[in-house]
C-alpha cells in the first residue's frame, strides 16, 4: 500500500492535475511540505495519549505527508528499504546514541 500511494505520489508530481492537494503542495514547496510534517508529526505524538482510532487517522497524515517528501526530494522507497536492510539485525546501544541535547 505505501508502495503504490508513494507511486501516486510520484505520478502526480510528474503529472499534475487541477486542485490536487498533492500538487498543491509540491507548488507551495519544501518549506510548506516541511511544515506539513511537523505538523502531522505533532498531531501523531498528541493522538497517541488520546485514543488508537485517532493515532491510526493521524498516522495516515504523517505517513502521506512524509511520502510528499520523499518525492519531492528525490529519494524512493528502495533507498528507504536499502537503509532499514542495512539496519537489520544491528544491535544498537543505548549509550552509543546522542542525547536529544546534543543534536
Amino acid at each position: 500500500m505505501i508502495d503504490d500511494l508513494y507511486q501516486e505520489i510520484l505520478d502526480r508530481k510528474n503529472q499534475p492535475k487541477d486542485g490536487s492537494y498533492t500538487n498543491y503542495l509540491f507548488d507551495k514547496g519544501l518549506d510548506k511540505i516541511l511544515k506539513k510534517v511537523g505538523e502531522e508529526s505533532t498531531e501523531v505524538i498528541i493522538a497517541a495519549k488520546n485514543n488508537n482510532e485517532e493515532l491510526v487517522y493521524e498516522s495516515a497524515d504523517l505517513i502521506y505527508h512524509l511520502l510528499v517528501l520523499l518525492v519531492n526530494q528525490g529519494v524512493s522507497m528502495a533507498d528507504i528499504s536499502a537503509e532499514l536492510t542495512s539496519r537489520q539485525g544491528k544491535l544498537s546501544k543505548t549509550e552509543d546514541r546522542k542525547t536529544i541535547d546534543e543534536l
